[in-house]
């Protein structure tokens, strides 16, 4: 079930990096970013990546993108300044339209060596097809997009994005990225106007914690149970509908209505902390990424494209997770998400400006991301929707933390499904490796005995 790669190695002949800039003049100002925006949690930039194939041979995606992101920029100007820190590590955007970096590119591989239709993370040689320009990657003072088109030399592309997260996120990001998709393919402005307005997730006067916030406790790492980054092997599992039917199976008749992301969770969960071998004492956290855009009253403006969302925690023991049922897990990812709320989110904004605009703990977590209805699959420049569109990995930034994304996907077999990636230690992935094929295994023998429906997929 794991979506295996052989090992591809390929050339990538890039152009200069240059700085494009909006195509008309556009406001010099300074805009602060919300009390969401600016914790420490979200120092990092996100990698993202769209795979294309070929469709019209007289149009080089590279010129049509480049001159659609100059002209998109005059609508999203705070994107082409840079992020400023001023005092209490309090961040905003100077508006200087300086520009997004752009990096031309071509590639001495085809749509179909780097997997078809059947793309998923990680991908091969990424550093390559999203180079990090040096002096140009940090989050202050830097440019806040990275484009880099790579040309194929089956006539398709791909086109990397790394976005500095304090100033938007997944939701976000899809929604410049398919605003640059509109104008490419001629449209005058964004169906969507984009909205600012981060005033909205500033904290309240006076600030009040009024809900509590497992996510961001001081957390000591006694056992040294952190990985570095440079340690850490990525992998994506995939599960379509065969697998899923076949999780279902461990799901308590009360809890029968849950969504897949949340039983996903739920299993992925308990596998990865089993594969840890924790001390049975140890508490572990979930952290649940939640969008919160349709949460407040009034909802948060359509255009809004900043960041709109937490990740709320569920805290166990390793002991009770890896011993009780599937059933334990799944009820405490439920309640995660019938807890959240406006007040929540106020409460997070609060707690940001009162605590200095601390990072959540990064100590014996599991942080999950479903982007699966983000949008970022939907990126139409004119030669139609991507192969794949999502994260390019796992993990968060620079920090040791084992983050998962769910992404939408195709197996090798044309079957829709999830791609979720998975970022761990290698001898500790194939622990995880082993639990989760051993749960779906065993799940899948009682359907074939019970109704004879095949559940296996080519993965």
């Amino acid at each position: 079930m794991a979506a295996a790669q052989e090992p591809l190695v390929f050339t990538v002949t890039r152009r200069a990096p240059e700085l494009i800039p909006p195509a008309k003049p556009t406001p010099f100002e300074y805009k602060l970013l919300s009390d969401i925006d600016d914790q420490g949690s979200l120092r990092f930039r996100i990698p993202v990546i769209y795979f294309y194939r070929k469709r019209n041979d007289k149009m080089d995606p590279v010129k049509v993108i480049r001159e659609a992101i100059s002209k998109t920029l005059v609508f999203y100007y705070p994107l082409a300044g840079r992020v400023r820190e001023g005092a209490g590590r309090k961040l905003g955007v100077e508006c200087t339209g300086e520009g997004v970096m752009f990096i031309e590119a071509d590639a001495e591989v085809t749509i179909e060596e780097l997997g078809g239709d059947a793309i998923q993370p990680p991908f091969p040689c990424f550093e390559e097809l999203l180079f990090d320009v040096p002096g140009y990657s940090g989050v202050l003072d830097c440019p806040i997009l990275l484009f880099q088109v790579t040309r194929l030399k089956c006539g398709g592309f791909i086109i990397a994005v790394r976005l500095n997260h304090t100033v938007s996120d997944a939701g976000g990001l899809a929604q410049f990225v398919n605003a640059v998709g509109e104008i490419a393919r001629g449209a005058d402005s964004p169906s969507v106007p984009p909205v600012w307005q981060r005033e909205i997730l500033n904290a309240r006067d006076p600030p009040r914690v009024t809900c509590t916030h497992h996510e961001y406790d001081d957390v000591p790492d006694r056992k040294g149970t952190l990985i570095s980054v440079g340690n850490m092997v990525h992998r994506s599992f995939f599960f379509g509908p065969a697998e899923i039917l076949v999780l279902r199976l461990l799901v308590p008749s009360h809890l029968i209505k849950c969504s897949t992301s949340e039983l996903l969770t739920a299993c992925l969960w308990r596998c990865r902390t089993r594969a840890l071998q924790l001390d049975p004492e140890e508490e572990v956290r979930l952290l649940y990424n939640i969008n919160a855009r349709g949460r407040f009253n009034p909802p948060l403006p359509k255009g809004y494209y900043g960041n709109a969302f937490a990740f709320p925690a569920a805290v166990t023991t390793a002991g009770k997770l890896c011993q009780n049922p599937i059933g334990y897990a799944l009820e405490l990812v439920k309640k995660i998400k019938k807890d959240f709320s406006e007040e929540y989110m106020r409460s997070v904004a609060d707690l940001m400006v009162l605590k200095g605009r601390p990072p959540s703990t990064a100590v014996r977590i599991f942080h999950v991301s479903d982007v699966t209805r983000s949008g970022l699959g939907d990126a139409d420049f004119g030669w139609g929707k991507p192969v794949y569109g999502g994260p390019a990995r796992g993990g968060v930034g620079n920090r040791p933390v084992a983050a998962s994304f769910y992404v939408s996907c195709k197996n090798k077999k044309g079957e829709n499904g999830i791609a979720v990636t998975v970022s761990l230690q290698a001898s500790v992935m194939e622990k995880f490796a082993a639990e989760l094929d051993g749960m779906l295994k065993n799940n899948d023998q009682l359907i074939i005995n019970n109704t004879s429906i095949p559940t296996k997929s080519a993965l």
